[in-house]
């Protein structure tokens, strides 16, 4: 329940000149001592001003990119337009030893108008193989990630699995 100025003032008042502790007074008048405190701290600062309500204050976020780290982000991805956001988080990082997230890169790439949509290739599924095995072991799927290990470079990882056998 929130209380006018002109009430905690009152309430101030009645605990101060009240002849019970100020414990066994607030639990009477079923207000609880961090609240009181709270007001009468803002008071002896204040005076009756202190007690007025006050709108709050829009909070700092915790995790909001700074200024100056989200222009030297956006100057990289000037520099350097052919690279992803997850290039330039990564290269960011590298340079800079501040880490900014993939996500983070994209979001702010975005904000300003700096994401280029991707080259899509279409193709069409066909009914059946263009070239069907005759074999066994002739359909294979290989799969390659290119990856950085600090320190070393920059190396490409692949894994091939045998889908199928060929069966007469």
């Amino acid at each position: 329940m929130r209380y006018p100025a002109a009430e905690k003032l009152e309430i101030i008042r009645l605990v101060e000149q009240s002849s019970l502790s100020v414990r066994r007074t607030l639990g009477q008048l079923g207000i609880p001592r961090s609240t009181f405190y709270c007001w009468y701290d803002r008071y002896r600062a204040r005076d009756d001003e202190g007690l007025e309500d006050r709108t709050p204050a829009p909070r700092r976020v915790w995790n909001k990119i700074p200024a100056e780290v989200t222009q030297a982000v956006l100057e990289l991805a000037l520099k350097e337009p052919e690279l992803s956001p997850r290039e330039l988080a990564v290269s960011f990082v590298d340079q800079r030893q501040y880490f900014v997230s993939e996500a983070s890169v994209y979001r702010l790439l975005k904000a300003h108008d700096l994401i280029t949509s991707p080259a899509f290739i279409l193709m069409k599924a066909a009914d059946s193989f263009a070239q069907p095995t005759t074999a066994p072991n002739q359909l294979w799927q290989t799969d390659f990630t290119y990856l950085r290990v600090i320190g070393w470079g920059w190396f490409y990882l692949y894994a091939r699995l045998i889908i199928g056998s060929y069966w007469v």
